[in-house]
C-alpha cells in the first residue's frame, strides 16, 4: 500500500512506512514544496538577510555567508553535523525518521527543492538505509545529519543487505548525489522528525504493549484466583476514566466463563494490588497513551523548520522562530515511558506471585516440575526485577536535563530525541518483563489443568503460548523460551476472544 502525504501523517501513517509501506506525495504536496523552494531563491537574489540560507548557523548565526559560499555551507553544515556516536538505529527507526522529514518538508515553509524530496521518497521505496548512530542529540541535528550524508554521497548506508558507502548506495537505486543549494543543508539537520519518527515507533509497540498486558494480566489473575468482583463495569465507573474502562472491559471479556475463577470466588476479602490494581495502572497507562498519541500528531501537523518561509517569492516572508524546539514531544515521551515502566513493574510483582512460595498456594514453589531438585522460574524473577529496575532508572524525565550548547545561544534544550529513545528502551525492557510473566502465568495453568476450566479467552492465550514453547522442567536454558516469547509480545498481537 502507498501512503500519500496530502494533508500530513499521523503517528500510525508513520508507523506504516518504517514497518514497509511505501510513501508518495499529492500534487498539492508537491505544488507547496516547489512554492517554498521559489521563495528560498528568490531570497538569494535580493539578498534578504535570513537566518541559515545567507548566515551561519547556531551563534553564528549574525555572520553573513555570500551568495558564493551558501551551497558550500549547506554541505558544511552536514558535515559538521553528523557526529553521532554509539550503536546505529534499526532500519525501522531510520525508515520512521526519513517518513517524518518528508512529511515537515511536505507542509511547504521549508524552501527545499523538489529534488531533495525525492532522493528521501527514493530511500523509502528502495529500501536504502543510512547508518543513523543512536547517541549524540541533544534535541535533533545528528540524526537527520546522517541520514543527509547519503544524499550528498558521503557517509554509508544498507541497501538489500549491503553495507556501502553512501555514493554507492545511491548508485545502487539509480540517483546521483545532490548538491546542495542555500537552505538545504540547514533544513535537512533542522526540525522534530528524529524524535517525531522515533516517537511514532514507540507509539506502535506501546500499543501492542498494552494490549498484551491486559492478556498476560487476565491469564495470571485466573491462575492466582483472583476476585473479579473489583472488575465489574459498575465498580470501576466510580473512577472516571477512558482507559480504566477500556482496561476492565478487556479484562472481563478475556476472563468470561473461567471455572478457575468461579472456583475461587469469595476465597479471600480482597486481593493483593498487583492483582486488584490492575485496571487502574493499565487504564493510566492507556489515558497517557491517547495524550502522547495525540501530541505526536500534533507535532506531525506543524511546522518545524527554522527559519519557516511563506508569503510569496515577490514578497517573501522568513521567520525565525523556536519550532525546532519540541518540549511537547519530550513530555509525551517522558510520560509515556513513566506509564509504561509502571505497567511492567506491576508485571513483575505478579510473576513473583506465581512463584513466591509464601503467597502462590496451591502452586508449587517457583512453579517447579520438581521443587528442590529443579529451581523452576526462581531466576527469572530475578530477571523480570531487574529489568523493571533498570526501566525504574530510565523513568527519569529527559525533558528536564539542562545543558548549554552553541555558545549560549541555545541555553534552553527539551531533548525530545532522548526520551523518545529512552522510551524505547522502556518498551525494550517491558516487553521482556511481560514474557516472563506470560511465561510463568501459563506454567500455573498447567498445574491447574485439572482443577477447573479456563475461561475462552485466557485459553487462547495458553494455546499460543505453548504452540511457541513447552512447559518448563528445568530442562533447557530458560533465556530461549524468554526470548522466544519476547518476539511474541513485540511482533504480534494476542489471541483474539473466541
Amino acid at each position: 500500500m502507498t501512503i500519500v502525504i496530502d494533508k500530513p501523517l499521523t503517528w500510525r501513517d508513520v508507523a506504516s512506512v518504517a514497518d514497509g509501506e511505501v510513501l508518495a506525495l499529492s500534487e498539492a504536496a508537491w505544488d507547496r514544496i516547489a512554492h517554498a523552494s521559489r521563495i528560498v531563491e528568490r531570497i538569494v537574489e535580493t539578498g534578504i538577510r535570513a537566518y541559515g540560507v545567507n548566515t551561519g548557523v547556531g551563534a553564528l548565526s549574525d555572520t553573513v555567508v555570500d551568495r558564493a559560499s551558501q551551497s558550500r555551507l549547506s554541505r558544511n553544515i552536514v558535515l559538521s553535523h553528523a557526529c553521532g556516536v554509539g550503536a546505529l538505529l534499526p532500519a525501522r527507526d531510520v525508515r520512521a525518521i526519513v517518513a517524518a522529514q518528508i512529511n515537515n518538508f511536505a507542509h511547504g515553509h521549508s524552501g527545499v527543492r523538489p529534488e531533495i524530496v525525492r532522493h528521501l521518497l527514493a530511500l523509502i521505496e528502495n529500501d536504502c538505509v543510512p547508518d543513523v548512530p543512536s547517541k549524540g542529540s541533544a534535541g535533533y541535528l545528528t540524526h537527520n545529519a546522517h541520514i543527509a550524508l547519503v544524499l550528498i554521497g558521503e557517509g554509508s548506508a544498507v541497501v538489500r543487505g549491503r553495507r556501502l558507502p553512501g555514493h554507492e548506495a545511491l548508485a545502487a537505486i539509480g540517483l546521483e548525489p545532490l548538491v546542495l543549494g542555500a537552505k538545504e543543508g540547514l533544513s535537512l539537520v533542522n526540525g522534530t522528525a528524529c524524535a517525531t519518527g522515533l516517537s511514532s515507533i514507540a507509539l506502535a509497540r506501546a500499543e501492542r504493549l498494552l494490549d498484551w498486558a491486559d492478556a498476560i494480566a487476565a491469564l495470571t489473575l485466573e491462575a492466582a484466583g483472583c476476585q473479579t468482583a473489583a472488575f465489574d463495569e459498575a465498580v470501576l465507573a466510580l473512577r472516571p476514566s477512558n482507559g480504566i474502562a477500556r482496561a476492565g472491559a478487556s479484562l472481563r471479556a478475556r476472563l468470561a466463563g473461567s471455572g478457575l475463577l468461579a472456583a475461587a470466588a469469595g476465597r479471600r476479602t480482597q486481593d493483593a494490588l498487583s492483582l486488584r490494581a490492575v485496571p487502574h495502572a493499565h487504564g493510566a497507562a492507556r489515558d497517557v497513551f491517547d495524550n502522547s498519541a495525540g501530541i505526536v500528531d500534533q507535532e506531525l501537523a506543524s511546522v518545524t523548520d527554522n527559519p519557516a518561509v511563506s508569503g510569496t517569492p515577490d514578497n517573501p516572508v522568513v521567520s525565525s522562530q523556536a519550532h525546532a524546539v519540541a518540549p511537547a514531544l519530550g513530555q509525551a515521551a517522558d510520560s509515556l515511558a513513566i506509564a509504561l515502566a509502571q505497567i511492567a513493574a506491576m508485571s513483575e510483582r505478579r510473576m513473583d506471585r506465581l512463584v513466591n512460595p509464601l503467597v502462590n498456594g496451591p502452586l508449587p514453589p517457583f512453579l517447579a516440575s520438581d521443587a528442590g531438585s529443579h529451581s523452576g522460574f526462581m531466576i527469572a524473577q530475578y530477571t523480570a526485577a531487574a529489568l523493571s529496575n533498570e526501566n525504574r532508572r530510565l523513568a527519569a524525565p529527559a525533558s528536564t536535563d539542562g545543558g548549554l550548547t552553541s555558545g549560549q545561544q541555545e541555553d534552553f534544550l527539551a531533548h525530545p530525541t532522548a526520551a523518545a529513545n529512552k522510551l524505547l528502551a522502556v518498551i525494550d525492557n517491558a516487553e521482556y518483563i511481560l514474557a516472563i510473566e506470560l511465561m510463568a502465568a501459563a506454567q500455573a495453568h498447567d498445574f491447574l489443568a485439572d482443577t477447573a476450566t479456563r475461561a475462552p479467552g485466557t485459553d487462547a492465550i495458553h494455546a499460543l503460548v505453548r504452540d511457541h514453547v513447552s512447559h518448563y522442567a528445568d530442562d533447557r536454558p530458560l533465556h530461549g523460551d524468554i526470548g522466544t516469547l519476547r518476539g511474541l509480545v513485540r511482533d504480534a498481537v494476542p489471541s483474539p476472544i473466541p
